[in-house]
């Protein structure tokens, strides 16, 4: 995305407030106006020392009404360029998170997550100054630098003309200076969000870092990090200085040589003091808006090379996610020679031409050893990826067909590594149904076998689980993530080795919350512990991303193969 083309990007969230841009542009004109007149005034002040006192006064009582006004002028327009900012950051930030909510699964995997933490919080807030002040100062500066130009050409063309002789050589280096301060602060923010990660993925993993002593790794990968962004901000840092020094000099030099050329045509009668006073002001109102409109015009830039990337987001193509249930699901499933790949590892074929049925409300197992595919099924199933090739059909029609909400919505899964938000019990479980009532709730629980070990707890049900459920043990986090899927209600349901890293006695409840789970429904049972699939009608052993067994428990147990080999480790 070029420059240009993230500016006006930018300025579309702008375009729906535009009447009050306009308005607050008008006050910004009114103010900028106020701000010209003041040199014409002052130079007729001076004009006026051997004049009538009245003259004198009127002139002062003039510029009293002139600072009243540009005051006026100066508040509306910030309040109406505040009020156009925050609606339009709003707009942008939820536009984003919108965006990377609704992106699909694959994305992520190419993608690190704190820094994308980064590009909505940090990114997002360095617009707000440019929006709030820098741009309407950036504006400013312009019609303050062009209506100062043509009143000195108004005072006198000979001095003006002497002065823009100047001119170009500043505009020139400001521009130079932008671009390069552009690129700085782009890498500055990368670095950043580079930075933002570390922290983000160290909280999140703060147990595995203390247990395997990594404290001293991690704050060595993150000095690394600030030690880059320090330095990029002092590379930054000096070349504005630079800029600064080059703008001081020719901008006072300018000025000495206005006064010197002035004073010569004083003695010559072709100016009046005052005249030549309004004059040196108004080329400091210009050298002043030259010097801060070149500021301006890198913390644009800077705000514009930041957001870049996560402008480019939403380039990205979104999942359609529509809230609206349109086609009930009965349960029945067939995999027709599907082959897939996961995009980031293309030449790794993970399911090889695998063909399956499971007819509506039959139980089976899905077993084989660690990356033969089981939980890719599980994936492919709610289309969290696409398969490469065949056809995953549900109920005799292509999963494609329907919408992922209606889809998604049907299907429950209870997960291994069950995650839990960082809110209470009962907000957990309400993300499966927001309509859920409180017997609902207490329902779902008790034949989860959850609701006696909530009670426990002194808040019961407004008990905090912690960042990604702490709080609880392995067994009560899983017993939760079954609660919610009772209240899901789905028609198909999958667990995915959800007793794989259970107690013996938290296994049994799990079973027997499962049990209440599973009843009617269709259900893919993922599990190493065979005690946990015996029961199933039909077993699906899968090695390399292929089927080469299927059958129940007691068949397989009968016959040399790969299910006996594995069953043998734990019996």
């Amino acid at each position: 995305m070029t420059n240009k083309i993230t500016f006006y990007k930018l300025l579309e969230y702008i375009k729906p407030f535009k009447g009050t841009f306009l308005l607050g542009m008008i006050f910004l004109f009114l103010s900028s106006i106020a701000s010209l007149l003041f040199p014409w005034l002052v130079g007729q002040l001076v004009d006026q020392t051997n004049q009538n006192t009245s003259n004198i006064n009127q002139i002062a009582v003039m510029l009293f009404a002139l600072f009243t006004a540009q005051a006026f002028f100066s508040y509306f327009r910030i309040v109406l360029f505040v009020n156009v900012t925050s609606k339009a950051l709003e707009k942008l930030r939820s536009d984003s998170f919108k965006k990377l909510i609704t992106l699909p699964i694959s994305f992520y995997s190419e993608r690190r997550i704190g820094e994308l933490c980064s590009r909505i919080a940090s990114d997002i807030e360095l617009l707000k100054n440019t929006f709030t002040s820098d741009l309407a100062q950036f504006l400013r500066q312009i019609i303050l630098i062009f209506g100062g130009i043509g009143l000195l050409a108004i005072t006198s063309i000979q001095l003006t003309l002497f002065m823009l002789c100047t001119l170009p050589i500043v505009v020139i280096m400001a521009i130079i200076f932008g671009r390069k301060l552009r690129k700085y602060s782009k890498d500055v923010q990368d670095i950043v969000a580079e930075s933002n990660t570390i922290v983000e993925e160290s909280l999140q993993a703060i147990h595995t870092i203390k247990t395997l002593t990594s404290e001293f790794f991690q704050i060595s990968r993150y000095n690394s990090k600030v030690k880059k962004v320090a330095t990029m901000s002092i590379r930054v840092g000096k070349l504005k200085a630079l800029f600064a020094s080059f703008i001081i000099l020719g901008i006072f030099g300018s000025i000495v040589a206005v006064i010197w050329f002035g004073t010569s045509l004083i003695q010559n009668n072709n100016m009046s003091i005052g005249e030549l006073f309004a004059f040196v002001l108004y080329s400091v109102f210009i050298a002043a808006s030259i010097g801060g409109i070149a500021e301006l015009y890198a913390s644009l830039q800077k705000a514009i090379g930041a957001t870049e990337k996560l402008l480019n987001i939403q380039n990205e193509k979104s999942e359609k996610i529509i809230n609206i249930q349109h086609k009930e699901i009965k349960g029945g499933i067939e995999f027709k020679k599907i082959n897939f790949s996961y995009p980031s590892r293309k030449r790794n074929k993970i399911i090889n031409n695998m063909s399956l049925k499971i007819k509506n409300g039959d139980q089976v197992g899905i077993v084989g050893t660690s990356g033969c595919g089981k939980t890719t099924i599980t994936k492919l199933l709610l289309r969290l990826h696409d398969v490469c090739d065949g056809e995953i059909l549900i109920d005799n029609q292509n999963i494609s067909n329907f919408s992922l909400f209606d889809l998604r919505r049907q299907i429950g899964i209870v997960p291994q590594d069950v995650i839990l938000f960082a809110a209470s019990i009962r907000e957990n479980l309400l993300y499966a149904n927001r309509d859920a009532s409180e017997a609902d709730i207490i329902s779902a629980a008790k034949k989860a076998n959850a609701h006696d070990f909530i009670l426990n707890f002194e808040d019961g049900y407004n008990t905090l689980v912690g960042e990604r459920g702490i709080e609880l043990s392995g067994g009560q986090r899983q017993r939760i993530a079954i609660a919610r899927a009772i209240l899901q209600n789905p028609k198909i349901v999958i667990f995915d080795e959800a007793t794989s890293s259970l107690d013996s006695k938290s296994e049994e409840l799990i079973q027997e919350s499962m049990k209440n789970l599973l009843k009617d429904r269709t259900s893919i049972i993922i599990s190493h512990r065979f005690s946990t699939i015996q029961h199933v009608k039909n077993i699906f052993v899968i090695s390399n991303g292929e089927i080469i067994q299927s059958g129940s428990h007691k068949e397989l147990m009968n016959k040399e193969g790969h299910y006996k080999e594995l069953a043998s480790f734990q019996f």
